[in-house]
């Protein structure tokens, strides 16, 4: 289910459209909705660094939930790449809907230098990345 169409949407305080997907800005954390059939990598990446650093700055720890409620590929080998491009990034998570998207969250698990990522649930993995994003805010 897409954030937007959960009871969660009230909690959205800005929203954009890139080259990849969708994006639902809350607070401290971004909810990113990848396109379907999309293939995820540092080259195409600009466009949501561009707009992460312009909603959050350079300074401020966020987080960052991929909400897949399609199915699309992420270049793995460069996951330490986009955390180079996020210095404040302080949590992530993965939200898997259907079995398939769900082994893809664990996969990605394994590239993550943080805990287990893959969740089952919106509700989860926000609750789950607040928590970083608070423990970031409270060492600085």
């Amino acid at each position: 289910m897409s954030i937007k169409d959960s009871d969660l949407k009230h909690l959205i305080t800005m929203s954009c459209k890139n080259n990849l997907g969708y994006m639902y800005f809350l607070n401290n954390i971004v909810i990113i909705e990848f396109d379907e059939g999309v293939h995820v990598d540092l080259k195409n990446t600009k466009s949501l660094f561009k707009q992460l650093k312009k909603y959050f700055g350079e300074n401020k720890p966020f987080g960052v939930v991929a909400n897949r409620v399609n199915s699309y590929s992420v270049k793995l080998l460069d996951i330490p790449a986009f955390r180079n491009q996020l210095k404040n990034l302080s949590g992530y998570a993965v939200v898997g809907h259907d079995p398939a998207s769900i082994m893809n969250a664990a996969i990605e698990s394994n590239f993550c230098l943080s805990d287990d990522v893959g969740h089952d649930n919106i509700y989860e993995a926000i609750f789950s990345v607040n928590n970083k994003v608070k423990k970031r805010l409270k060492a600085s």
